[in-house]
């Protein structure tokens, strides 16, 4: 499996078990650990819902980028540190109470979906498809596969952290 497919596990593992009550514990100002499932499956959804609509656009070349957004694009994907807190892009903000099993099976749908569209568009679209970050700048199909890994991994410290 590779790490794109093990998201699920990544942030429903450490649920597994524990009570509905966990699932929307949240902190002030935090999100719960629905919401954070419901955040990361959003930003899939929309990943994988922009690149099938471009599939059969001609091909791109990535538009020019500033230095900041390279090296935070350079430092989140090799280290998956995030670095300044931001707000969410409007479209990923979480409901305030997530339905566990419909959010759960919504994040493995997105994955899915996601991987679906991978394998339609990968290798012939690999260097030429873009879709634009709001912080990092046009990111091909599998460097947002490497940023939705890295963002999993972000969430899941944080859902962790409120499990303990």
């Amino acid at each position: 499996m590779t790490p794109f497919a093990g998201i699920p596990d990544l942030l429903l593992g450490p649920l597994v078990g524990r009570p509905d009550g966990a699932w929307a514990r949240s902190a002030a100002g935090r999100w719960s650990p629905a919401q954070i499932v419901d955040h990361v499956a959003a930003a899939i959804e929309l990943s994988a819902r922009g690149f099938n609509e471009r599939a059969g656009k001609p091909p791109m070349t990535r538009r020019p980028r500033g230095i900041s957004a390279a090296l935070a694009q350079r430092v989140v994907f090799a280290t998956g540190i995030f670095g300044v807190r931001r707000r969410a892009p409007a479209v990923t903000q979480p409901g305030p109470s997530p339905e566990r099993a419909a959010t759960e099976a919504r994040l493995r749908q997105a994955v899915q979906h996601y991987l679906e569209v991978e394998r339609h568009l990968l290798p012939a679209r690999a260097r030429d498809l873009f879709l634009k970050h709001p912080v990092f700048g046009d990111l091909t199909l599998g460097e947002f596969e490497t940023f939705h890994v890295r963002h999993a991994e972000h969430h899941a410290r944080q859902l962790r952290e409120r499990l303990a």
